[in-house]
């Protein structure tokens, strides 16, 4: 048996190839783009507490080969994330968007009309660049009037059926509606503490799982 000796070009040859094979399968991973505001930035947590971060620990438990990208900023509208979402499709070329926007707009007030159209702007420009996407609902506090929580709830489930997109009904399902819901958040009251994010997660990867198949 004769054995050839190997170049230094040989060896870089076989390196490149062996990268570019790499690139390869990293380009067929699903890219999980989540656009949100405090509730998906980790707002008053430990880094990797989150429900985003949870969700990526989950991902791996499954087995699931997905990257996960958490492009949420506390404090963002939908306008917001409307300005940011181009950009963020073009650099990041995700498989599936998780847009959970929405509870800003109530908190300052803002038309319902103009959340809506946000959200449907959002999820049309997410799918025209091939991505799936989940629409993460809310809910306001009953101190906002029955009309309007029941209005505001109802547009991400408007949305989401006019654009054959998934839906989470309410993120803070078993935590934000407890008879004592006090237990599970922060001081502010808003922002829910580590412990309630294991729930939050239970609330969005079943419908997200349905997406991932």
């Amino acid at each position: 048996m004769r054995v050839s000796k190997w170049t230094r070009r040989d060896f870089i040859a076989a390196g490149l190839a062996a990268c570019h094979g790499g690139w390869a399968v990293a380009a067929g991973t699903p890219v999980i783009l989540v656009v949100g505001d405090s509730l998906s930035a980790e707002y008053g947590l430990k880094r990797g507490t989150g429900w985003v971060a949870l969700l990526e620990q989950r991902l791996a438990r499954e087995k699931i080969a997905a990257r996960v990208v958490n492009a949420s900023i506390s404090g963002d509208t939908t306008s917001g994330g409307r300005s940011r979402l181009p950009a963020l499709l073009q650099q990041h070329k995700p498989t599936h968007v998780v847009l959970e926007l929405g509870g800003n707009d109530a908190l300052r007030g803002l038309p319902l009309s103009g959340t809506e159209q946000n959200l449907a702007w959002m999820t049309e420009a997410a799918q025209k660049a091939g991505a799936r996407v989940l629409l993460v609902g809310m809910q306001v506090p009953p101190n906002y009037g029955t009309d309007y929580a029941n209005r505001f709830s109802g547009l991400f489930a408007k949305v989401a059926k006019e654009r054959k997109a998934g839906l989470v009904p309410f993120l803070l399902a078993g935590v934000g509606d407890l008879a004592d819901a006090t237990v599970l958040f922060q001081s502010d009251g808003i922002h829910p503490k580590a412990e309630a994010q294991p729930r939050m997660l239970e609330n969005v990867w079943p419908e997200l799982k349905k997406l991932l198949r």
